[in-house]
C-alpha cells in the first residue's frame, strides 16, 4: 500500500517576549489575605502582612511577589521627550549661534618657594613665624608661568624611531644542534684548566713556614728581671734620712 502523502509540516510556534519574559506579579493586596482565601492569615490581616518582606508568605508553585507598590497596568515606564524642538526643518531652517562664554577666573596656587625665601630674609625661623608671614604676605604663582603655550615640547633626535624594538628571531639550528651547551661545556674546561695552571704556578714558588721559621724572623722579647736583694737592705735611703733628722732634731 502506498503511504499517503503526508501535508506541509507545522513550523514550530515562537513563543513572544510576554511569554518568555512574564511581567512581575503585582503585589498582594489585604483581600487576598482574608479569611477564605488561599494566602489566609490568622489575625487581623495588617499592611504589613503584605509590605514586608520579611513576613510576607510564600505562595506554592509560585514565584515571589514583590512587597513594593507599583502604579497600575497603565503606567508607561521610562522618560517621556517631548518634541519641542522642532525636528529637522526647525534645524534645516534656524542656526543657532552658541556664543563663547568668557574664561572664568582662576584661582592661582601659592608660591611657597617665594614665601619662604621671603621669610627668611626677614630673619623669621620658626615654622610659627612662616605661618603668620604667609598670611600676612599672599604671594601666588605667576599665570605666564603656568601657562601651557610656554611649555615646550621635549628634544628628540631627528634620527629616532618610535615604537617597540621587533624581537630578534630564535636560533632554532643552535637549539637543535645542542650549540649553547657545547659552547658552555667550552668554557667551563677552559676555566677549569686556567685553575690548575695557576695553582701549580702557586705551590712551585711557595715555601711553607713553620713555627721555627717565624720564631727565627721575629724572636720573642726578652723580659729582663731585676737583681735579688735581701729584704733588709731594701730601700736603705730612707732610713739614713729618718735618723738625720732625727739627730739633727
Amino acid at each position: 500500500m502506498a503511504a499517503a502523502p503526508s501535508g506541509p509540516k507545522e513550523l514550530p510556534r515562537r513563543r513572544s517576549a510576554s511569554q518568555i519574559c512574564p511581567p512581575p506579579r503585582r503585589p498582594r493586596t489585604l483581600a487576598e489575605v482574608q479569611p477564605g482565601s488561599e494566602n489566609e492569615r490568622l489575625g487581623v490581616a495588617r499592611d504589613s502582612m503584605v509590605q514586608n518582606p520579611l513576613i510576607a508568605k510564600a505562595e506554592l508553585g509560585k514565584p515571589r511577589r514583590s512587597c513594593y507598590t507599583l502604579p497600575g497596568y497603565d503606567f508607561a515606564y521610562g522618560l517621556y521627550l517631548h518634541g519641542a524642538d522642532g525636528g529637522v526643518p526647525e534645524a534645516i531652517g534656524h542656526w543657532h549661534s552658541m556664543k563663547p562664554r568668557p574664561p572664568s577666573p582662576r584661582e592661582m596656587p601659592r608660591n611657597y618657594v617665594a614665601m619662604n625665601r621671603g621669610a627668611l630674609k626677614a630673619g623669621y625661623v620658626t615654622a610659627r613665624e612662616f605661618n603668620l608671614y604667609r598670611q600676612l604676605k599672599d604671594i601666588r604663582c605667576n599665570e605666564d608661568d603656568e601657562s601651557r603655550f610656554k611649555r615646550a615640547a621635549p628634544k628628540v633626535p631627528p634620527d629616532m624611531t618610535y615604537g617597540i624594538l621587533a624581537r630578534p628571531s630564535t636560533p632554532f639550528f643552535d637549539l637543535l644542534q645542542h650549540r649553547y651547551k657545547e659552547v658552555w661545556m667550552e668554557q667551563q674546561r677552559a676555566v677549569t684548566m686556567a685553575r690548575r695552571v695557576e695553582k701549580k704556578k702557586v705551590t712551585k714558588g711557595k715555601v711553607y713556614e713553620t713555627r721555627t721559621t717565624l720564631l727565627r724572623k721575629q724572636p720573642p722579647p726578652v723580659k729582663l728581671d731585676s737583681l735579688w736583694h735581701m729584704p733588709h737592705f731594701q730601700k736603705p735611703g730612707g732610713i739614713l734620712q729618718r735618723k738625720g733628722r732625727r739627730e739633727l732634731g
